[in-house]
């Protein structure tokens, strides 16, 4: 019997919350286990129990700079003491403005204008309505088909569900009622190893067939996300941005979860010295303190749609823009700038490597791979979520597989002993698979 007062209050939090809050990809009727979290700061998650974990996932790719950081929450805190929120119809302010000069000076050549969004999925929504629009503007209005290739992840709304992988995408149960758009084979050139050409040829067949009715091709540049944590090699992306300018086809780069340094470039394109016509943001765009994403397009793609009937690009969330998230957003870009970003996520890549590297070793593994302060340990074999889970916790982290995959993504500022500590867990547990 619970004597604890604290711990009394939050078996009945987690009693509510196990009747009534739906968690991600989670039954209501046999939910995943659920770990109260008390509060966190740096790289630690401390749970209602006392229990500390050190984060192996900066909540899904977000926490770069870690929880609570100090210039974050001092900016979050100042800004809400004069504008929290204001329409961005028809009304400006200042955060958005900064953060907007920030994007264009921080992200690749070309893309010059930025439109502020909710989320990632909203922001992959919005490329894709930009695309579409930009082709009927030019009068092309038999390209309203998208491309993309297998084991890619685009978000969790309706129209980014049909670009994710209909199998490894998580997506299959709504394919009878998505748009069917044209998917090509994976890149099988692996990042540091042999390019073989030879694999362009299904997306050259594709966009030669069908180029008439495409209107852009989306994809998660050189490191593909929760449709399958694998890393391509550049010369991949070269080349798919030279048919898509040979056949008049819009590149869609989405960088929610590749953006602000975690391949080890600021953008995961720079890999390949490639700009597209549109790219996605989000996740650490605020350092992980606040929902925001962004979507930027050439000079050509705004104006040709401004330029044509109705004059204006047709979608407005309500929180676009919303001053908090873009005052917290330029913050935490200045704060990365600041960091020695580039050298802490090399040195995390080093200890990923030397770390996971026992993992090799084991029969129930099939390849370990490490790019930026990106870890995955993949195997042969579906995990059990809910048992693999209470493993890591029982070890002091916090690391949440799915799928065959093990993986961490870090925050930046993960101390060498704290790194370690992970990698050792993620050994240990592995190990434990059958």
């Amino acid at each position: 019997m619970t004597t604890d007062p604290k711990l009394s209050e939050w078996e009945e939090l987690l009693d509510f919350d196990r009747r009534h809050l739906w968690h991600p990809y989670t039954s209501m009727i046999n939910p995943l286990p659920v770990y109260g979290v008390e509060s966190a700061e740096g790289v630690r998650i401390r749970l209602a129990d006392g229990r500390e974990l050190i984060d192996g996932m900066a909540s899904w790719w977000s926490v770069i700079h870690g929880y609570s950081h100090p210039r974050l929450v001092g900016a979050l805190q100042d800004q809400a003491a004069s504008l929290s929120h204001v329409m961005f119809g028809g009304l400006g302010h200042k955060p958005a403005v900064e953060l907007g000069r920030r994007l264009v000076d921080l992200t690749p050549a070309g893309l010059d204008k930025v439109f502020f969004c909710d989320s990632g999925s909203v922001a992959v929504e919005v490329a894709m309505k930009m695309a579409l629009q930009y082709h009927h503007a030019r009068g092309n209005k038999d390209k309203h088909q998208f491309a993309t290739i297998r084991s890619g992840y685009h978000g969790d709304t309706f129209h980014a569900m049909s670009v994710c992988d209909p199998v490894t995408g998580m997506h299959h149960l709504f394919s009878g009622v998505l748009p069917r758009y044209h998917f090509v084979p994976r890149p099988e050139s692996s990042f540091g190893g042999p390019w073989d050409g030879d694999e362009m040829q299904p997306l050259r067949k594709l966009l030669a067939d069908t180029h008439r009715s495409l209107c852009a091709l989306i994809l998660e540049p050189i490191v593909q996300g929760a449709g399958g944590m694998r890393f391509y090699h550049p010369r991949y992306l070269q080349e798919v941005r030279d048919l898509c300018d040979h056949y008049d086809v819009l590149l869609i780069c989405d960088e929610i979860a590749t953006g602000f340094g975690r391949s080890g470039k600021m953008f995961a394109s720079e890999h390949s010295q490639v700009v597209p016509d549109i790219l996605c943001l989000g996740k650490a765009l605020t350092g992980g303190m606040l929902s925001l994403a962004a979507t930027l397009s050439t000079d050509e793609v705004a104006r040709t749609i401004s330029a044509a009937e109705p004059g204006v690009f047709m979608h407005g969330p309500t929180f676009m823009a919303n001053p908090l998230a873009c005052r917290v957003a330029s913050e935490s870009i200045d704060l990365l700038l600041e960091s020695g970003w580039r050298q802490l996520v090399a040195n995390i890549e080093q200890c990923l490597e030397q770390g996971l590297q026992p993992c090799c070793s084991l029969d129930q593994v099939a390849d370990v791979r490490c790019l930026g302060a990106i870890g995955v340990v993949e195997l042969h074999k579906p995990v059990s979520l809910a048992s693999m889970q209470k493993r890591f916790v029982d070890r002091g982290v916090w690391v949440r597989p799915f799928g065959t995959l093990v993986y961490v993504m870090p925050p930046y500022c993960i101390a060498a002993a704290d790194l370690d500590h992970l990698c050792r867990a993620v050994v240990e547990v592995v190990a434990l698979e059958n």
